[in-house]
């Protein structure tokens, strides 16, 4: 008993044992005053033992508090997984719970070690997430909220469209995100985090690992590092009337004024442009630039914005059954073909997959789902990039019948061979997974499509990928994309093409395709597309990248650029 009982417990106790020891072999007993101080000594060990029981007690209620609460969270995420993770909070604050919050239960119960739980932890600790996938949790969040302009306090109450429950973010969530970014260096989306934190907090909300202190210090020097100097101040005054001893706040308050002084005093002596204030109001600063040109474009069109599907261009667009000019294979069940753009052509076919083989298709990915990889343009490896945010597969056809029914079914439909394609691929997209505008095919050092063409050279030359990328395989060009859509997605997950402002959205069982090359082998940059991020649901897809090499007589080749 000696050995759990805390720290100051154990002191006291062993201390109080040592004196009556000593006590004994004195002889106490024969002096009541000594005696006397006996009753004191026990007295403070009945103290220590109260204080021990009631540390255990407390342990013992906060384990049971876990147990109740992880009970009702494993039975609701356990009775449909993939609709649970479907809701990207719940995907972050699993990542959350397992890589922080269960270490912290781990050591909690390490007080008074418990061998069966900690066997068993150690077991399945090996297959945590780490601090890692939590922070690519919380910035998968911070995607989704600028891509489908989600203000913070709409996504921590969990009120996202295609949900039918809302998952709740706490002021602690909040605080961690806001974290997360701050030491990511991205400000911009601290004080979005930091001041949704400090709003629960002001409505009441408690925290657990976090303060209101905790808040406004992060929160102050984030704005301040936005540019926004009397908010920085105003935040900065509130932090030390909570906490006056702050080791920072004071310095950071002076700093902020005398900074502020200079700027007004600099801006006396120039002409007042009411224009150029800066905001003092929370919520208003504009998010930063980054690397992409099109991200305006491409995440409007993510949002269901600027699609440019006209009437007159609708009109173009038609629906037919498609035999593969008289495919014996299609001749009794053609294909249902619809136009989902004119130009560049991009159609959609329904019942390309069954339910049955999207279920094989899913069981013989699933083990060997890795992170999907992008090649680097200077060295040609193959790498992970945070553009590109989703797990995927490659299947040979020898391994199953249906991967082979699958691939003859493209051949069929498409008419092209593939003989010289890549391998199936099949990729699945997590809570705000994605892959940022990018070209299928291979670019050439310079070519004469854009030379004419201001805005798609600019892009090409911040893009351009290696022009041997597909040397090695000897099949030429990446000709054309062959789409499966196997699985509906609740919102977002948009296939979207930037240049001409076409969306398709995925439709479990229906499939895609479009050339990437011109006839004359020429790269058709208006197909620059991008899969964008999840944000309810999960996305499966598989796709056939089909080559240039054996379409010679299938796809002849002509002189002008001509789809």
């Amino acid at each position: 008993m000696v050995k759990m009982m805390t720290k100051n417990g154990l002191f006291s106790l062993a201390a109080a044992l040592c004196w009556l020891s000593w006590c004994a072999k004195a002889e106490i007993f024969t002096s009541i005053s000594q005696m006397t101080d006996l009753i004191f000594t026990e007295k403070e060990l009945v103290q220590s033992l109260k204080e021990y029981i009631q540390a255990e007690e407390a342990k013992l209620s906060a384990v049971k508090s876990w147990a109740n609460k992880l009970d009702i969270l494993t039975q609701m995420s356990t009775s449909d997984p993939e609709e649970y993770l479907a809701h990207p909070v719940n995907a972050y604050k699993l990542m959350k719970r397992l890589n922080t919050e269960w270490s912290e239960l781990e050591s909690l119960v390490l007080q008074d070690p418990s061998d069966g739980f900690i066997a068993n932890m150690s077991v399945h600790r090996q297959y945590f997430p780490d601090e890692e996938d939590e922070k690519g949790a919380a910035k998968a969040l911070m995607r989704l909220q600028d891509t489908y302009k989600l203000d913070s306090e709409s996504f921590s109450k969990g009120r996202l469209p295609g949900v039918h429950n809302n998952a709740l973010l706490t002021v602690d969530d909040c605080y961690d995100m806001g974290k997360t970014a701050y030491n990511e260096g991205d400000h911009y989306h601290s004080v979005l985090w930091m001041q949704q934190a400090l709003r629960q907090l002001d409505a009441g909300e408690d925290a657990t690992t976090s303060s209101k202190s905790d808040v406004l210090d992060y929160l102050s020097y984030s704005v301040y590092q936005m540019g926004d100097l009397p908010r920085a101040i105003e935040l900065t005054r509130r932090l030390v009337a909570i906490d006056p001893s702050h080791q920072r706040a004071g310095g950071n308050l002076r700093y902020f004024e005398r900074l502020l002084s200079t700027e007004m005093q600099e801006s006396a002596k120039r002409p007042t442009d009411p224009a150029s204030e800066r905001p003092i109001e929370l919520g208003t600063y504009e998010r930063p630039l980054d690397y992409l040109p099109e991200r305006e474009t491409y995440e409007a069109l993510c949002r269901g914005e600027g699609i440019k599907m006209t009437i007159q261009r609708s009109s173009r667009l038609f629906c037919r059954y498609q035999d593969g000019n008289r495919n014996p294979r299609l001749l009794l069940a053609p294909m249902k073909e619809e136009d989902e753009w004119d130009s560049p052509r991009i159609v959609r076919y329904l019942n390309a997959l069954s339910d049955k083989e999207i279920g094989k298709i899913k069981e013989l990915a699933k083990p060997r789902l890795a992170r999907a990889t992008v090649r680097d343009p200077k060295s040609g490896i193959l790498t992970v990039a945070n553009y590109r945010v989703s797990k995927s597969a490659w299947l040979e056809e020898e391994e199953d019948p249906v991967i082979s029914r699958v691939n003859q079914r493209i051949e069929d439909i498409t008419g092209l061979t593939v003989g010289t394609a890549e391998l199936l691929q099949v990729a699945n997209y997590g809570v705000g997974g994605q892959y940022e505008p990018h070209y299928d095919f291979s670019r050439r050092p310079f070519d004469s499509n854009l030379k004419n063409d201001g805005n798609r050279l600019a892009t090409y030359l911040n893009y351009k990928d290696e022009p041997d990328a597909f040397k090695s395989l000897g099949t030429g060009n990446r000709v054309a994309t062959f789409l499966n859509y196997m699985s509906d997605v609740e919102a977002g997950g948009a296939t979207v093409f930037p240049d001409f402002g076409a969306a398709i959205w995925p439709k479990k069982g229906t499939a895609v395709f479009w050339y990437n090359l011109f006839r004359s082998g020429e790269g058709d940059y208006r197909t620059r597309h991008a899969a964008c991020p999840v944000l309810v649901g999960s996305k499966w897809v598989s796709n056939k990248w089909i080559h240039e090499r054996g379409q010679e007589f299938r796809r002849p080749c002509g002189l002008t650029e001509v789809d």
